[in-house]
């Protein structure tokens, strides 16, 4: 093991905390998901800022980053959907939009080339307000006194961030991959 190994056992570390994340969640020990899920998101953070500072960026990394990272929303969306506190047609959304992404990639690359994915404004915009909803609402059931108007107003907001991401995903690689098919036919 060397130091360029660190943001790939953080984050190694960071799938790891989803099976406790989980367990809190569906034994409804909100406190301590929240804290479990706080020491996740830094954890993404300090892995990110390792392996950019110190140019310890690995082909590994590239996919245990972004795995943990869905993996634990993934893990939430669906616990807190199971137990009521989510909107299962907010969860679907959610998941629907990364299945989405991912069949998309995974066909284009099939179909026309490989190709890097560059996260839009609105799918960054996206992301952080799934993060954020995740962490206001076991805020609200850690205690906090969060408005249930408000948090309708941020499942909205993750509702219209989802759709738009997908669609503009789809518009994006579909345009993409017509206008490739187009070039393989006239090349014909």
């Amino acid at each position: 093991m060397n130091q360029r190994d660190i943001p790939n056992l953080i984050s190694i570390l960071r799938i790891l905390l989803v099976a406790p994340v989980a367990y809190l969640l569906l034994t409804e020990r909100y406190a301590g998901a929240l804290i479990l899920f706080a020491v996740a998101g830094v954890s993404d953070g300090v892995d990110g800022y390792l392996a950019r500072h110190f140019d310890w960026r690995t082909r590994l990394g590239a996919f245990l980053d972004p795995f943990a990272d869905k993996l634990l929303m993934l893990v939430c969306y669906l616990a807190l959907g199971w137990l009521g506190h989510l909107p299962v047609w907010l969860v679907a959304l959610v998941i629907g939009r990364d299945v989405l992404i991912v069949l998309g990639a995974a066909t284009y690359q099939f179909v026309v080339e490989q190709m890097e994915i560059h996260p839009s404004y609105i799918s960054k915009l996206n992301t952080v307000l799934q993060i954020l909803l995740v962490v206001l609402v076991l805020m609200a059931l850690a205690g906090a006194p969060l408005s249930e108007r408000f948090l309708q107003f941020m499942e909205l907001a993750v509702a219209t961030t989802t759709i738009l991401s997908g669609a503009g995903y789809l518009w994006h690689w579909g345009r993409r991959m017509l206008a490739a098919l187009r070039k393989d036919k006239q090349s014909d």
